[in-house]
């Protein structure tokens, strides 16, 4: 038995060792328990340990450890709180990672069902459905915003393994790098810094208002901004236990990216997945000097934000003449809260003098898990207590960095829910484009 987290050793995808690691693990948890409310792995868990009269995780069978893996969307939420990781205890426990090597093993060695995978390969090309539903938006859109579980959504799950259920999405007619390339060039008055934005998957050919906003208030403080010619970030793939495929993706976007940081800009991610995936995944999986160096220069929006307002020479304006909010309800996205950064989205929000009231529930989407058909029954009842939080918050406006999980909030409460820096946007005065 190994207890690695590598992706490169020997044994990583070895059937037998994965499950006797699995076997610890489940083991260590099932004495522990304290992660039971973080989503259904643990209840599922438990419950099979406690079936046996000894209590013995060693009984459990593939299928019932499988099972445990399957219900896991990688919110991080138990590493976070887990008090058995590897920077604090000999036990080495790192679940979601564990996790991780599971999915990839059972990739390996050939126990995805073929329809699973027909769906990861669908859902994974985030970057060539993008250019082909924004090159044809209404046609598109029609499909995602028909009605859940009419039969247009029924069809499109049965073709692409998209959940017929879920409110999904619709694609922008112009992509974030297009109207980047078309707007007219600013001249900084005073420059405090340059970045390369990362716009991601979901800000590149969805909600493209997200990169907007971000490029106005960056350059508005003096910051300026390069669009990078970097792909998907290859979270759908890695989550699905598809290592090579992550892994051809992440060295694209590590060469791309070090070239960028070695012209003196540092890289900026307006989505928490992403931003965790280039920070912590690519170091892991891919490791090198280059991955070091993204790694270190890349940042959370809100964070390189308050890194300028924090700086000693630097500092953002507070001059806030256009529409502020007195109570703002913000969804802390765990993606977010496993970067180990602070909530510097609330710090943000709270220089417009509003009072901010944290929800720190997941969404239960984890990129794209939420939105595989099959799912829904673990997926929505996670969504509902995240809706049920926000209202019971009643905040003036509601925020989350998430696009995903804010699309997870309107699908619960029917409340629109912005970006922090769409609110910084419309605090500054600065209008939406129509």
């Amino acid at each position: 038995m190994t207890t690695i987290y590598d992706p490169t050793h020997p044994l990583y995808t070895e059937e037998a060792d994965v499950r006797e690691e699995l076997t610890r693990v489940y083991d260590l948890c099932h004495g522990c328990r304290l992660c039971f409310k973080f989503c259904t792995s643990f209840p599922t868990l438990f419950e099979m340990i406690d079936a046996h009269d000894d209590q013995d995780a060693g009984r459990m069978t593939p299928a019932q450890q499988d099972q445990v893996v399957d219900e896991c969307f990688q919110c991080k939420l138990c590493y976070i709180n887990c008090p058995y990781i590897p920077e604090l205890h000999e036990w080495n426990l790192d679940f979601p990672r564990l996790m991780l090597r599971a999915d990839a093993m059972m990739y390996e060695n050939g126990h995805k069902s073929a329809r699973d995978k027909a769906t990861t390969n669908v859902m994974g090309r985030t970057d060539l459905l993008g250019k082909l539903a924004t090159s044809a938006a209404p046609l598109a859109n029609k499909v995602i915003e028909a009605q859940p579980e009419s039969m247009v959504r029924k069809v499109n799950a049965k073709v692409t393994g998209v959940s017929a259920v879920r409110l999904l999405p619709p694609y922008a007619k112009q992509r974030f790098s297009t109207w980047f390339k078309k707007r007219p060039k600013v001249k900084l008055q005073k420059k405090q810094g340059s970045v390369t934005v990362f716009p991601t998957c979901l800000v590149e050919y969805q909600e493209t208002d997200i990169g907007k906003d971000l490029v106005k208030v960056y350059e508005r403080n003096g910051i300026e901004c390069s669009n990078s010619d970097a792909s998907c970030c290859g979270a759908p793939w890695l989550h699905s236990g598809d290592v090579k495929q992550f892994t051809k993706i992440a060295e694209k976007n590590i060469k791309t990216l070090a070239a960028e940081v070695r012209k003196g800009t540092e890289v900026v991610v307006p989505q928490p997945t992403c931003s965790y995936v280039i920070k912590k995944d690519y170091v892991d999986y891919v490791g090198g000097p280059d991955a070091d160096l993204v790694s270190e220069h890349t940042f959370d929006a809100a964070e390189y934000l308050m890194k300028v307002h924090k700086a000693d020479e630097t500092v953002l304006d507070t001059d806030f003449v256009g529409d502020t909010h007195e109570k703002i309800t913000y969804h802390t996205p765990c993606h977010l809260r496993a970067q180990n950064i602070g909530f510097k989205s609330r710090d943000l929000m709270k220089l417009t003098g509003a009072k901010v009231k944290l929800v720190q529930q997941c969404s239960g989407i984890d990129g794209m898990w939420g939105f595989r058909d099959g799912n829904e029954d673990i997926s929505i009842p996670i969504a509902k207590k995240l809706g049920e939080q926000i209202e019971k918050a009643a905040g003036d406006v509601v925020a989350g960095d998430c696009h995903l999980a804010n699309t997870a909030i309107v699908e619960q409460t029917g409340q629109a829910a912005a970006h922090p820096l769409q609110v910084l946007a419309r605090a500054y005065g600065i209008p939406e484009e129509k």
